[in-house]
């Protein structure tokens, strides 16, 4: 069976956007860019909200992102080259290759794609891994810290319930972000 990852850029108080959705505060340095792509290239299936496959698909829709870098290219690679499911209620297409939508989170169902995946998958969005980590279907946690007190904005973690974890990697970059990966323990 494939872990399900659940992969973040968070203040260190905690949140993935700022009060107004804005996620500029986590701009990547080259180290950390390439580092994120190290440890999403194999991942086979990435499960996105709608909010995030938006902030996503500009990595096969707009040609010029990949031609600003070698980086910026081989991340582009690496995610054209895996499944992407979109749980979404509002939108009607999908402008990316290898991408489905489903209409509602269905826990059986990404269960069933979890025991099935030959990859580890990927959730992102705060709020569908909120679903995700409620029925118990996340596996692990990796988390870049970035030095940064927004005071408000959207949190990392809206499950319901409280989730104990072990500390497996840490690792820190030039510029003050942290790496931090944690095993679920269920």
């Amino acid at each position: 069976m494939a872990n399900l990852m659940y992969v973040a850029n968070v203040s260190l108080d905690g949140f993935v956007e700022d009060e107004r959705g804005g996620i500029g505060w986590t701009e990547p340095s080259d180290e950390v860019f390439s580092f994120f792509t190290e440890l999403v290239r194999p991942v086979g299936t990435y499960l996105y909200g709608r909010r995030m496959y938006e902030t996503m698909r500009v990595w096969e829709t707009n040609p010029a992102l990949a031609a600003q870098s070698r980086a910026y290219s081989d991340f582009a690679t690496v995610w054209r080259g895996a499944d992407k499911v979109v749980f979404s209620t509002e939108l009607a297409s999908v402008a990316t290759s290898r991408t489905r939508i489903e209409r509602r989170f269905d826990v059986r169902g990404v269960r069933r794609i979890k025991e099935s995946a030959r990859r580890d998958l990927t959730v992102g969005g705060a709020a569908l891994a909120g679903e995700a980590f409620d029925a118990a279907l996340v596996d692990e946690i990796h988390l870049v810290i970035y030095p940064i007190v927004l005071g408000t904005g959207k949190p990392a973690f809206r499950n319901r319930g409280r989730t104990r974890l072990d500390l497996v990697e840490e690792r820190s970059f030039d510029g003050g972000a942290t790496y931090l990966r944690y095993r679920v323990l269920h």
